[in-house]
């Protein structure tokens, strides 16, 4: 069962993979913002996976954060997501990421509850329609 304090935390190593030069986010050789974005999201997501029903998802709506300092190649970043508010299908999160020398950037994020597969569906009548 969903309830607020849920916790989660993920952990991944900065490399040219996830640099903000690789995502075309900036030109530098260090953590990108859309790397640290998709860790906030992939951690609340699977936070929460255990307590939905058969055929549940989420999907992120809502992300309002911080990336407040630069973090090398080779260091590790953790994100810690905390489900703070459940409004029916509405699940608000507080995100904050880490490097080993400390915190790089925090916020906020929503997810939305839905049916995996009437999402699918719809979301490939719309790409069959454009």
């Amino acid at each position: 069962m969903l309830t607020v304090g849920i916790k989660g935390s993920e952990e991944v190593l900065v490399s040219e993979s996830n640099s903000a030069k690789t995502f075309g986010s900036g030109t530098l050789e260090v953590f990108g913002t859309p790397g640290m974005i998709a860790l906030m999201e992939k951690t609340a997501l699977k936070s929460v996976e255990p307590y939905l029903e058969d055929g549940q998802g989420t999907v992120g709506t809502l992300l309002n954060v911080t990336h407040d300092a630069p973090t090398p190649f080779g260091m590790k970043v953790r994100c810690e997501s905390e489900l703070i508010e459940i409004d029916r299908r509405r699940l608000v999160f507080h995100v904050a990421a880490y490097d080993e020398s400390g915190k790089i950037g925090e916020g906020r994020h929503e997810r939305f509850i839905i049916d995996s597969e009437k999402f699918q569906k719809k979301a490939n009548e719309k790409g069959r329609k454009g």
